[in-house]
């Protein structure tokens, strides 16, 4: 393997018991070049063509107030295949605020568990007083990587085979963009939403693949709300309200408490995908809180949508969690809120709504084949989590035609990142091809690529492939074919 190791970044960032400042998520301040990556085991194959990009929330200055896990500075790691070879390499995502704070030598704003007024400067996203670390999401869209933040922000985006900043994009409206973007691959479309506290409360747009916002319009809400994804068909586009936000009264005192709001049923807002706030059609379901869409679909008069249902969305303080931690780690552990693979169907003429629970275990974090992206599909892929953690230990595929399941379990102390579904290039169904994620191995202190064949889940990786430092854990990711990224779309 060779490295090269670029000039590292100013760092303020003092140790700490926090526990989401250490183990898989100790922050990682190393930005590399590396090539001829050694292979551990088996054989990287020659029928890919494309990057795996994660994002990472990862600290660098010490925080002013109370360090949450999603405050973290955004930092890309992408691994290029090529010709049954491996390249990789780690850049922080150069936002206004990660600027800023090199320049200070020191954080300037506070976190998502600190009151507004501990920022030294005014803050981005629906809060306010955040600073906007574009680390929550990644996608890749117009040929460029575009990161973008949890809470609404500009959305930054970088060269997706060298990592070379390109500052933030000119399509961002002012209210910002939230994570989650969606691109259509068939058209090289970008849709996007985003929520403020202010009136309308939601935005929703679409980027067409050269750049250029070329739809952008109010979604009318009753009130300021959280909604964190969205999903979309071949002709609609879905949105949320669910009955999970902030407490209205002590919002007045800029007091930023989520609630659940008992009485308020779950609401989707179906909009044809250039439509217009006139044109949304308002279904009803049952109250829950999703984190994300895993696909949606048209099923002649239905819109069929498939995620993840949370049956405890504001759980209660984990008890044995380390003393002060307690509330902060029960919304970071998928065993107390409880999210379950869930199924709703949107009735278009008759405005019904019908739901469908599809696994009882405890489920999140779902990919598919992108080539079926609103589209009817049949092979969803899950990542399982440690209880009492937000860390990643495994892997269910599921077949939603049969019912059937197969699933991957980790060695205890390997934690994984979101794995995307990667085609190969003669793909011949749905599911030929590999899932691939970041392994973190904390009984080694490294970290590794894997390549998992869709078909055979359960045998394990296909190879195994060394990579020259230790990641920190984070969230989303993304697999981008090469001739997807020159060409914009899968279609002309």
């Amino acid at each position: 393997m060779q490295v090269q190791r670029l000039a590292p970044v100013k760092t303020s960032l003092l140790p700490s018991n926090h526990p989401y400042l250490n183990g898989a998520w100790t922050p990682l301040h190393e930005e590399v070049n590396a090539t001829d990556l050694e292979v551990m085991s088996g054989t990287i194959p020659t029928d890919i063509d494309g990057i795996y990009i994660r994002n990472t929330e990862n600290p660098v200055q010490q925080p002013l107030g109370r360090y949450h896990p999603f405050d973290g500075d955004g930092m890309i790691h992408a691994i290029s295949f090529q010709n049954g070879k491996a390249s990789y390499r780690n850049r922080f995502v150069r936002t206004r605020g990660f600027e800023a704070e090199q320049e200070a030598g020191g954080s300037l704003w506070g976190g998502l568990a600190d009151p507004p007024k501990i920022a030294l400067r005014p803050g981005f996203g629906a809060q306010g007083a955040l600073k906007d670390t574009a680390s929550t999401d990644v996608v890749v869209h117009g040929g460029k990587l575009v990161a973008t933040f949890y809470q609404c922000g500009e959305a930054y985006w970088l060269d997706p085979e060298t990592l070379a900043q390109g500052g933030t994009a000119n399509w961002a409206p002012l209210d910002g963009v939230s994570a989650h973007t969606k691109v259509d691959e068939a058209t090289g479309e970008l849709l996007f939403f985003n929520y403020s506290k202010h009136a309308p409360y939601m935005h929703y747009g679409v980027v067409d693949k050269t750049g250029n916002r070329v739809h952008y319009v109010p979604i009318p809400l009753p009130g300021p709300r959280l909604p964190h994804d969205m999903a979309f068909t071949e002709h609609y586009s879905i949105l949320n309200d669910l009955p999970v936000f902030w407490d209205q009264e002590l919002l007045k005192r800029d007091i930023h408490a989520v609630r659940a709001h008992p009485g308020i049923p779950s609401r989707f807002g179906i909009i044809p995908r250039f439509g217009q706030p006139k044109d949304i059609k308002w279904f009803e379901a049952a109250p829950t809180y999703v984190l994300h869409w895993l696909n949606a679909y048209e099923d002649g008069d239905e819109v069929v949508l498939d995620g993840y249902f949370q049956e405890n969305p504001t759980p209660d303080p984990i008890a044995d969690a380390p003393p002060g931690y307690s509330h902060m780690m029960a919304y970071l552990d998928e065993h107390s809120f409880r999210p379950k693979l869930h199924r709703w169907r949107f009735n278009m003429k008759t405005g019904e709504t019908k739901e469908q629970r599809l696994d009882e275990r405890i489920l999140e974090f779902g990919m598919f084949n992108q080539r079926y992206a609103g589209k009817p599909y049949r092979y969803a892929y899950s990542t399982k989590a440690r209880p009492g953690w937000f860390l990643f230990n495994g892997f269910v595929k599921h077949d939603l035609e049969t019912g059937q399941s197969w699933t991957l379990d980790l060695p205890d102390g390997v934690y994984a990142s979101e794995a995307p579904f990667v085609p190969r290039l003669d793909a011949k169904s749905e599911d030929d091809g590999y899932l691939v994620s970041f392994l973190i191995d904390e009984n080694h202190g490294t970290s590794e690529c894997v390549l998992i064949d869709a078909k055979a889940l359960e045998a394990g990786p296909v190879v195994r492939i060394a990579l020259p430092h230790k990641l920190s854990s984070g969230t989303h990711s993304v697999w981008a074919d090469r001739a997807f990224i020159q060409k914009g779309c899968r279609e002309g």
